[in-house]
């Protein structure tokens, strides 16, 4: 697939700007706590999912404490309509026991520390700490990956290598960029039918000839 110049790059840029200025995350949440437990939950789950299930799990566990004392078989039953629940259940009470005895009870917002806690990789470091610090971060989620080869912004195979490739051709406003390319791949530039015809960067795309539109 052809690669966007950078010319292209920069005009893509543009236009996830103008389109999406103040894009944040659609995950519902009150505190770090919440945004990073949603954003755990959210892995391999819809948002819209995430957002059903979490009300009753934060009324039953409303902070680290509490989600560090919890039964594994209780928030099992919170969460069991979220795709693998199981092993989320299990993450969840490691990763607030950490909380509490090496951060005092406090999610840290450092992605070193992030990503130490279980449950937490790279991706959803970088999402808590772009979603509440505004971060100059890349995140690369399903959304995003096909956005940024759609769009010949990466051909690189892995997440990790397109959240590389991102950084390198956008290099600041990646927060924002972030939750753009999430949203547009959401409801725009969708695995299946994607809405090519009215789309703001159909000049742009590098894959539209293999679409009816």
């Amino acid at each position: 697939m052809k690669k966007a110049t950078q010319k292209e790059s920069e005009m893509i840029k543009a236009l996830f700007l103008e389109h999406f200025p103040q894009a944040v995350t659609e995950l519902n949440y009150r505190n770090l706590y919440e945004l990073l437990v949603s954003v755990m939950l959210s892995a391999q789950c819809t948002d819209k999912r995430v957002n059903l299930i979490t009300p009753a799990l934060f009324e039953r566990f409303p902070t680290p404490f509490h989600l560090a004392h919890a039964n594994l078989d209780e928030l099992k039953s919170l969460i069991h309509s979220c795709s693998f629940f199981n092993n989320k259940a299990i993450n969840l009470i490691k990763m607030a026991q950490k909380v509490m005895e090496t951060y005092d009870g406090e999610i840290p917002l450092d992605e070193k520390q992030l990503i130490g806690l279980a449950g937490v990789g790279q991706k959803t470091a970088h999402v808590v700490m772009i979603e509440y610090a505004n971060a100059n971060l890349m995140a690369v989620d399903t959304h995003v990956f096909r956005v940024a080869h759609r769009l010949g912004l990466s051909s690189a195979k892995t997440a990790l290598k397109t959240e590389e490739d991102l950084t390198q051709r956008f290099k600041k406003d990646l927060a924002t960029l972030h939750q753009a390319m999430v949203l547009f791949g959401r409801y725009t530039c969708k695995a299946i039918n994607p809405l090519c015809e009215n789309c703001f960067l159909k000049a742009y795309c590098k894959t539209t000839q293999s679409f009816k539109v």
